[in-house]
């Protein structure tokens, strides 16, 4: 079910009140994103959210950005123990020693599939024939064939925190599939899919 808000808009429960959640939803959530920083980085945030809420890893993804040199792949592939150690004592971000080494795993990575044709045509290619035409927040799905074959394609690659339902989560934030509800002022705006 979405909920109206005052200035008229239908989003879902969860982009509804918060201010932060509403701009991002609005502005960001399901559009397409075809740049390999930009890429990378949700893959990143999204395996920081896993056990947290997205709406924490956006209010610290100002730090989360200065803290991974804007998430270029070359400079992060490039980090070692002592930036893991100094991650660690960043009170700005999630200070999570897995994660932060999967973050520069995941950047490694990343540079490494430039030889096969890049991480963005990589993980597009992973694009349903269909999307989910969801009616109420109960029928979106957190997961599907295409999420679990991405994951264990990324895990094969050398990429860490990248699950199937965080991988879900990633396709419908970059535009990959449209689970906006059918009733939302967003279903269809990403180009991808129709309405």
């Amino acid at each position: 079910m979405t909920v109206v808000g005052s200035d008229g808009l239908a989003r879902p429960g969860w982009a509804a009140v918060d201010p932060l959640l509403m701009a991002y939803y609005d502005t960001e959530w399901g559009m397409p994103v075809r740049d390999e920083q930009g890429l990378y980085e949700r893959i990143c945030l999204e395996g920081f959210q896993a056990g947290l809420s997205w709406a924490t890893i956006l209010r610290k993804r100002p730090a989360f950005r200065a803290a991974f040199a804007d998430f270029d792949p070359d400079i992060v592939a490039g980090f070692g123990d002592d930036d893991v150690e100094r991650l660690m004592l960043d009170p700005g971000i999630v200070r999570n020693r897995m994660k932060i080494r999967a973050t520069i795993a995941n950047a490694r990575a990343t540079v490494a599939l430039r030889e096969e044709g890049g991480l963005v045509d990589f993980v597009w290619g992973f694009q349903p024939a269909e999307t989910p035409r969801p009616g109420d927040h109960s029928e979106v799905p957190t997961v599907s064939d295409e999420s679990k074959a991405l994951s264990k394609a990324l895990r094969k690659k050398g990429f860490a925190f990248v699950g199937p339902t965080t991988m879900y989560a990633l396709m419908e934030a970059v535009g990959i599939i449209d689970t906006h509800l059918v009733t939302s002022h967003r279903r269809g705006s990403s180009g991808v899919w129709p309405a």
